[in-house]
């Protein structure tokens, strides 16, 4: 952790600065380098000491970067993991082991597996149908994907939706999920064909992002257009309002908002770095997905 803490030093940044603060400061110390390198008369014995300087700025940002990417990691591994307890190791290894050499594998013990996991997966299926059966009707589904993780390293969901709850206390339900797809991974194509598969299967009411994963839902047409719902475009604004342009559509739109400086990232117990929100655009309850963005966005402007 001494070691950590003086990246940070060599960066310039107080311990733990957030990774934005970081990814500015490496720009900044960046650029600073090429200038001097374009000004300087070329002297190679300044140049090599110039050099080194600015090698261990670079190894710093990276060591940081690990650090960041690694404590994700870690929450992923948790989440998926950790409801195996003393199993989760095993658990983890046996995931890695299919995913990298499925192909490899006997046809037999493949199918065995596989057809375990079809009976168990049936089971579980049924009892949770008969549990969801029990249930009052769904006011909102909420879907997080991208560098999202529970605050307390555990997978029970029912912890978001009960802090929804509270703050749509009129309300008798939400569903949510977590969907962790990295941004910077050797396997990150595997996540994105698990988001995928998802986005195909599943439609849920409202998504909340990170900058990636906005961009490659949202070009795909994927979200309302909120400046043109009456409900919301009194309160969107240039710093709350996040406008692309689609694939179908080269005109510019607010396809989602930034609550990440809203109460909504106080209320619900989801580490990330950002809270885009975007409404599908075959969304099963479109006007409480609509009422549910005016509520945060309302608090924010008072």
């Amino acid at each position: 952790m001494e070691d950590l803490k003086k990246q940070y030093e060599i960066l310039g940044l107080p311990e733990f600065a957030d990774k934005e603060e970081v990814e500015k400061r490496y720009s900044l110390l960046l650029r600073r380098e090429r200038s001097r390198q374009k000004l300087e008369a070329p002297d190679e014995a300044s140049s090599q000491e110039n050099g080194l300087d600015f090698e261990q700025v670079t190894a710093a940002y990276k060591q940081i970067l690990a650090y960041e990417d690694q404590k994700f990691t870690e929450a992923f591994n948790e989440q998926e993991y950790g409801k195996y307890k003393k199993l989760s190791g095993q658990a983890q290894k046996v995931d890695h082991f299919w995913r990298y050499y499925k192909y490899h594998t006997i046809g037999a013990i493949a199918a065995v597996a596989l057809l375990i996991y079809g009976i168990i997966s049936f089971i579980d299926h049924q009892e949770e149908k008969k549990r969801l059966a029990s249930l009052p009707p769904v006011d909102v589904s909420v879907m997080f994907m991208g560098t999202f993780g529970m605050k307390e390293n555990d997978d029970k969901f029912d912890r978001i939706n009960d802090a929804l709850l509270e703050a749509f206390p009129d309300w008798s339900r939400f569903d949510s999920n977590i969907i962790f797809v990295p941004k910077d991974d050797m396997n990150q194509m595997a996540y994105l064909q698990k988001a995928t598969v998802i986005l195909a299967t599943e439609i849920d009411d409202l998504y909340v992002m990170d900058e990636a994963m906005l961009h490659w839902i949202g070009q795909q047409g994927a979200f309302l257009d909120l400046g043109e719902e009456p409900m919301l475009a009194p309160l969107l604004t240039e710093q709350n309002s996040k406008k692309f342009a689609i694939q179908e559509d080269p005109t510019e739109r607010i396809y989602a908002v930034d609550l990440g400086q809203t109460e909504f990232v106080n209320d619900v117990p989801v580490l990330g770095q950002n809270f885009y929100v975007g409404i599908r655009i075959n969304a099963k309850n479109p006007e409480k997905a609509k009422q549910f963005l005016k509520h945060y966005l309302e608090k924010a402007a008072q």
